[in-house]
């Protein structure tokens, strides 16, 4: 079977982790870091701005089942792409929207969706999603994966991830699991 790899950064990874895991095809969702120059970051760092290094998730999907265009979809729908480094409250370069592409085809895909919703005025302000080659993909330390099941009554849980979950769950009923 082949096995389809996306990376996407979309603001905090414990937001947008429970989302992506969520989907019809969706085989693992690893959070992580990319596009900075700091060897092997850890949170401490990359929350400091100064690594380059955006909160992201590495996606495994089977291409048959979902599409890296679907993929997108989802993520343009959960986050704000307007937003020059910030998320919400969180604010940094490490929460900037940006497409890690790991191919050409995936490059030309993005950038079409970008046409495509600059062309539809579907956000107001300009799109200022960032589209770049992945370099390398670092996991995130254990205790960031899967954070929103396994810390749903803390508080920034409570108040940030869950509204966000909802509203996807929501808005993509057809295209979740039954997890």
């Amino acid at each position: 079977m082949e096995i389809g790899l996306a990376t996407l950064g979309n603001g905090c990874f414990w937001c947008t982790e429970a989302i992506f895991k969520g989907l019809v095809g969706v085989m693992e969702v690893t959070s992580g870091y990319s596009g900075g120059t700091t060897i092997n970051p850890d949170y401490t760092s990359v929350c400091t701005g100064q690594t380059g290094h955006a909160e992201c998730l590495q996606i495994k999907y089977d291409p048959t089942k979902i599409s890296f265009e679907q993929l997108l979809e989802v993520f343009w729908a959960t986050h704000d792409p307007t937003t020059l480094n910030r998320q919400g409250n969180d604010i940094g370069t490490q929460y900037r929207s940006v497409i890690f592409y790991h191919n050409e085809l995936q490059k030309e895909i993005a950038h079409e969706y970008v046409a495509q919703l600059t062309n539809s005025k579907k956000f107001s302000n300009p799109i200022v999603t960032v589209i770049e080659p992945i370099n390398v993909f670092y996991s995130a330390e254990n205790y960031h994966q899967d954070y929103f099941s396994q810390h749903q009554n803390e508080s920034y849980c409570q108040f940030v991830v869950r509204p966000k979950v909802e509203k996807f769950r929501k808005e993509f009923k057809s295209s979740l699991t039954e997890k």
